[in-house]
């Protein structure tokens, strides 16, 4: 691996080989998301427990004091809103030289595997990787799922992974599912969780994330869970002791419930 693109690797994938990304790209199509209306303010006090910070341009600019912003993941696909045809339909909205000027560590875009889209997506991932190379910049492919794909089980997401990969993705983002094991293992480069199941309390957030971590994810990166959580520095903390610190259900729900007091 060139010596620029694992450097910009190793800013975000910690030396025990983990990490935690904190996504506020939500607002690219659907706007002023709900405890993201104002992502300066919502990110204030999450900003030094996260590894890495998905973000657009636009957010960055305007929300992020770039004197203390851990390493960046910009989001460079778009086109489309919640209130538009279909999602899946993205294109590459922003360039590498863009990234560039930014000082990126990496870039992000969506891939819609089994929609109407899915080749246009995964021709713009290829000409990204081809471009991104010249750089040394990594891609981190996002498994998107669309209005009309609402299966997420381990067949589906491990196909979508290993295309991501193949097309060279560095890093693959997807849901955690039942059996992530076998997403991971079909996967040649390393994935972290975007999400799971929908859930009611903070321990299924736990169950869900501790689960991936045991079958192979390398990190997370997890958004709503967090900073619409009535209590986020406790959610951040507790999440970030189970991948970094290898911390069991109980000690996260444990540290979470002492957080909440401070």
């Amino acid at each position: 691996m060139d010596w620029g693109m694992e450097n910009r690797l190793s800013r975000l994938i910690q030396s025990d080989g983990h990490c935690f990304f904190l996504p506020i790209d939500h607002g690219y199509f659907q706007g002023p998301t709900r405890r993201l209306e104002k992502p300066g303010e919502t990110i204030q006090p999450l900003i030094p427990y996260a590894d890495g910070l998905f973000v657009t341009r636009g957010v960055l600019r305007a929300c992020v004091n770039p004197q203390k912003s851990p390493p960046l993941i910009l989001r460079v696909s778009g086109g489309t809103s919640i209130i538009g045809k279909d999602l899946a339909h993205e294109a590459v909205t922003t360039s590498v030289q863009e990234a560039v000027r930014l000082n990126a560590a990496a870039v992000g875009m969506s891939i819609f595997i089994g929609s109407e889209y899915e080749f246009d997506s995964l021709v713009n991932l290829g000409k990204l990787v081809d471009e991104c190379e010249i750089y040394g910049i990594p891609v981190m492919a996002v498994t998107a799922v669309g209005k009309e794909m609402e299966k997420r089980d381990a067949r589906y997401l491990g196909l979508c992974c290993r295309i991501a990969a193949e097309f060279g993705a560095k890093v693959v983002k997807t849901y955690w599912c039942e059996d992530f094991d076998q997403v991971v293992h079909g996967c040649p480069v390393p994935i972290v969780m975007a999400g799971g199941p929908k859930c009611e309390t903070e321990r299924e957030v736990f169950d869900f994330v501790h689960d991936g971590m045991q079958r192979g994810a390398i990190g997370l990166n997890l958004g709503r869970n967090v900073w619409q959580h009535d209590y986020p520095v406790a959610m951040m903390k507790a999440l970030r002791a189970i991948i970094h610190e290898n911390a069991s259900v109980e000690e996260a729900v444990d540290l979470f419930e002492d957080e909440k007091k401070k």
